[in-house]
């Protein structure tokens, strides 16, 4: 009974994590127009659904090849080639992240936490630390 009461438990954590999660990255994308400033950035209004359809296509592979355990033995200049891809999505999306410096207090407005934001960001900094803590004590030992 306990074994079950853990799993339970397990799944109730995991999908609380992934839709906090899942819920700031969308908040974070649509609510402050990060792909619409991306599409700005690069010059490429018209494909602006291009942009979209592939990190909705890029999140539900990686989810699946995740959950199935995929693995890929690239060779060096392959995954090369992938990282400068990644790195490239990863500064431009930065690049736009830097046209909207004021995130957390923009949200916190628009949610009507303005005046907790200070608890909003010590339970963003205490949840990483205690994430992080459990992983490496529990996960890597």
């Amino acid at each position: 009974m306990n074994e079950l009461l853990g799993k339970i438990a397990a799944v109730v954590v995991g999908a609380s994590g992934g839709l906090a999660v899942g819920g700031g990255m969308v908040a974070f994308l649509i609510v402050l127009d990060i792909v619409p400033r991306l599409a700005q950035m690069t010059r490429a209004f018209g494909r602006v659904h291009l942009f979209e359809g592939a990190m909705v296509a890029g999140v539900l592979f990686w989810t699946f090849a995740d959950f199935l355990d995929v693995r890929a033995a690239l060779p060096a200049v392959a995954t090369a080639v992938v990282g400068a891809f990644v790195g490239c999505f990863i500064g431009m999306l930065a690049g736009a992240l830097t046209e909207v410096l004021n995130v957390l207090p923009i949200m916190a407005k628009r949610l009507g936490l303005g005046k907790f934001i200070i608890w909003l960001l010590m339970a963003m900094v205490l949840g990483k630390v205690a994430g992080s803590l459990f992983e490496w004590i529990v996960y890597r030992a």
